[in-house]
């Protein structure tokens, strides 16, 4: 038996791929979100549950940031286990920049989320085994997972500003002038060819590079 983990943060989506999954008989799946993994493990989970009941992990890619974002849930320890099982990554060619965070996270497969059920299946099994996967629908788009135009700053401010923050808390938050922070935006809503504060958030977003 294979044992699969699915971490997602939608419940009916994460049903569906947990009963997807267990059309395979090889397979035997559980599920959480990534919040609830943190919690019962201490450990962050793309980059590994310390659970070694667990072979393979299969991650919807939307998850990837909201799984960076739980280090910060109360009693939690964060980091890599000792043990890490395989990750499988569930993304589209549109967000090169996830497919580039996937990586980052030590992912073995990358499935299109078009995919069918046998070939999300397949690539459970190869993963297991220690084998990479990539589906040939996002190689073209991995030619585009490079970092992002922006700098490690004007990315922070774009990334406080989508999460609703005010241009003065942003300067107190990264110990700037207010007049700094609003070069930094203006700068990445140049850089990413958007129209305005709001379409730089949405272009930053979609690529999923925050």
């Amino acid at each position: 038996m294979v044992r699969v983990l699915v971490v997602h943060d939608a419940g009916l989506l994460r049903s569906a791929l947990v009963e997807l999954l267990r059309t395979d008989p090889a397979l035997e799946v559980t599920s959480t979100t990534p919040s609830d993994c943190l919690r019962r493990t201490g450990h962050h989970p793309t980059t590994g549950t310390g659970d070694p009941s667990v072979d393979v992990r299969v991650v919807d890619g939307d998850c990837i940031a909201s799984c960076d974002r739980c280090e910060a849930v109360p009693g939690a320890q964060g980091g890599p286990g000792a043990w890490e099982p395989g990750l499988v990554v569930l993304a589209t060619p549109e967000q090169p920049g996830l497919l580039r965070r996937a990586l980052d996270a030590g992912a073995l497969g990358l499935v299109d989320k078009n995919a069918s059920r046998r070939h999300l299946i397949t690539a459970v099994h190869a993963v297991a085994k220690g084998e990479r996967h990539l589906d040939a629908s996002l190689a073209f788009a991995l030619l585009d997972a490079t970092a992002p135009p922006l700098t490690h700053r004007e990315l922070r401010v774009v990334t406080l500003a989508g999460q609703g923050a005010p241009m003065d808390e942003i300067a107190a938050l990264l110990h700037l002038s207010r007049g700094t922070v609003r070069n930094y935006m203006a700068s990445a809503i140049r850089k990413v060819g958007a129209r305005n504060r709001m379409d730089a958030i949405r272009i930053v977003r979609d690529a999923g590079w925050a």
